[in-house]
């Protein structure tokens, strides 16, 4: 089933500002909010897919892959990529400041109506992973090792003595207007509403120690230089019984091909045939980003010849088929000869076979260039 934009869930435009965007989730979510509609599923999911979309939406570098790559550019991978995974924790821990004081003292949980502590979220890490025009063509898992922080094992945390566990401090403050009541992240737990209690050797300050891991990723066919995919809870986790762990964030790089040259689905290839070969035409084996293909060539091909391989280039990130393999025939001329052989050619100057006769049929350069981009 296709995902719904993004941009219809909040209900704005493409143009819309960040403060047009933010006001939009903040009216959705407030009209979705599970207090709000308590056992209501459909609101509940509502709710999410506005979160999801707030959090693409609100990243500009996020935005503009989306609105490149649409919903592929968050797509696959080991975890769930992208915002698609969000559970309510993730949504409380992220927007809860979007809110306000729409919902009681502070709004920061699920189904807690008040004064419920915030789930504190670990730092994102992130890693760069090199791919082949091999692996982008087919979809690729990598394996690598990531040094993430973690709990310590035996550490134990306690109720906060500052906040009594609910993460705020209510601070009372004398106005012109009486007495006014505010809440405040708590400075001791930082909202957390936990505070280390045991701490095992060799842990730091927080009961965190670093360990490495070993993490699959699923990367899908068809990415690109620079975008970015989400391994879900791979990151730092962050001190405290109820605390959630950040993601692992993966930039893709491409590696450059030795033959090969990319653009966007299309796959372009030089294939350099000799002057005996381009007259009287020749089979060739050449070597795709999927495995080895047959190609004829014609007898009499100009140099300059384009050769379209429908379907044998890139899959595109959003899925609708591949690209082609381009394959351009230059026709290498000798540059030393042998007395018979300059002999021959000398012979041949005034060959009307040898004369140049293009026909109306032949494009140009720039016609063949125009046939490639359109």
């Amino acid at each position: 089933m296709a995902k719904q934009d993004y941009y219809e869930i909040l209900g704005i435009s493409k143009s819309a500002s960040q403060a047009e965007i933010k006001k939009a989730y903040r009216k959705m979510a407030i009209k979705h909010h599970p207090d709000k509609n308590p056992n209501d599923k459909e609101a509940e999911e509502k709710f999410k897919l506005a979160a999801e979309a707030y959090e693409i939406l609100s990243d500009e570098n996020k935005k503009a892959r989306y609105d490149q790559y649409g919903h592929a550019a968050f797509e696959g991978g080991h975890g769930g990529f992208g915002g698609g995974g969000m559970n309510m924790d993730d949504i409380f821990s992220q927007f809860g400041d979007i809110f306000g004081g729409a919902f009681g003292g502070g709004f920061g949980g699920f189904g807690g109506g008040g004064h419920r502590q915030a789930r504190v979220k670990g730092s994102n890490l992130r890693i760069r992973v090199k791919l082949t025009l091999e692996d982008i063509a087919k979809g690729v898992e990598k394996k690598v090792k990531v040094r993430r922080k973690v709990q310590a094992e035996g550490v134990t945390y306690k109720t906060c003595s500052t906040c009594n566990g609910s993460g705020q401090q209510m601070r009372v403050t004398n106005t012109i207007l009486g007495r006014m009541q505010t809440a405040t992240t708590c400075s001791t737990c930082h909202g957390a509403g936990e505070m280390l209690d045991k701490k095992p050797s060799g842990a730091d300050a927080q009961g965190m120690v670093v360990k490495e891991e070993t993490v699959s990723i699923n990367i899908p066919e068809g990415v690109t230089e620079g975008v970015q995919l989400k391994v879900g809870g791979k990151g730092n986790e962050a001190p405290g019984k109820n605390s959630i762990p950040g993601d692992l964030l993966v930039l893709i790089e491409e590696v450059p091909h030795e033959n090969l040259k990319r653009e966007g689905s299309n796959i372009h290839y030089d294939l350099y045939i000799n002057f005996s070969e381009a007259v009287l035409g020749i089979s060739k084996e050449v070597e795709t980003v999927t495995g080895k293909v047959k190609i004829k060539i014609e007898p009499g091909t100009q140099s300059g010849k384009i050769l379209r391989l429908k379907g044998k280039g890139l899959p595109s990130i959003e899925r609708y088929g591949h690209g082609d393999f381009l394959i351009h025939i230059n026709v290498w001329t000798p540059q030393e000869l042998t007395k018979d052989q300059r002999k021959f050619f000398e012979e041949m100057q005034e060959d009307e076979n040898f004369s140049p006769n293009p026909q109306k049929s032949d494009k140009s350069f720039f016609e063949k260039v125009k046939d490639m981009f359109s």
